[in-house]
């Protein structure tokens, strides 16, 4: 079995409820075990050229599981539970009813047409250091260190809820 943490963030629809059974679904996935949920955080939307603070707000928070997926199985597996709930592509970083992002698996360093790990952005992103810090708070991520100093340094807003 390999740690995985998985980010989660809603805007549209009922953000609880969505978050809450995307959860589950994951939990419920075979070679999957859930270990850890984080707070809840709420955060303003980013879009390509800033934050949108005239579009809805975020939930945002992460979890912490245990697999036995290999990597691209265990971000198809993402990919669906979002399609499932109702998850649509049409803008870069556009308002969505559920995003699932793998940040990191087992401290892999990976690159390919499909996946990155770590997740290329998670370093400097307070809406999944925060909730990470949380759960686990003596992480490293790969090539970046410890989650606790890059959290100091991340300056977006984040609200635990």
């Amino acid at each position: 079995m390999t740690r995985a943490i998985v980010a989660f963030g809603a805007n549209l629809g009922d953000r609880e409820a969505t978050i809450a059974q995307a959860v589950r679904d994951l939990a419920e996935t075979d070679g999957v075990e859930l270990v850890a949920v984080s707070p809840v955080y709420e955060t303003p939307a980013i879009k390509d050229a800033g934050v949108d603070h005239d579009a809805p707000g975020y939930l945002n928070g992460v979890v912490s599981v245990e697999t036995e997926l290999a990597p691209h199985e265990l971000l198809d597996r993402l990919l669906a539970i979002e399609q499932a709930h109702g998850r649509v592509r049409t803008e870069h970083w556009g308002d969505r009813t559920l995003d699932l992002d793998l940040i990191d698996v087992g401290g892999l360093v990976l690159a390919d047409e499909r996946l990155t790990l770590p997740h290329p952005r998670a370093w400097q992103r307070a809406f999944v250091l925060a909730p990470w810090l949380d759960i686990e708070p003596e992480a490293e991520l790969p090539g970046f260190g410890p989650i606790r100093a890059l959290r100091e340094r991340a300056d977006d807003e984040v609200h635990r809820r």
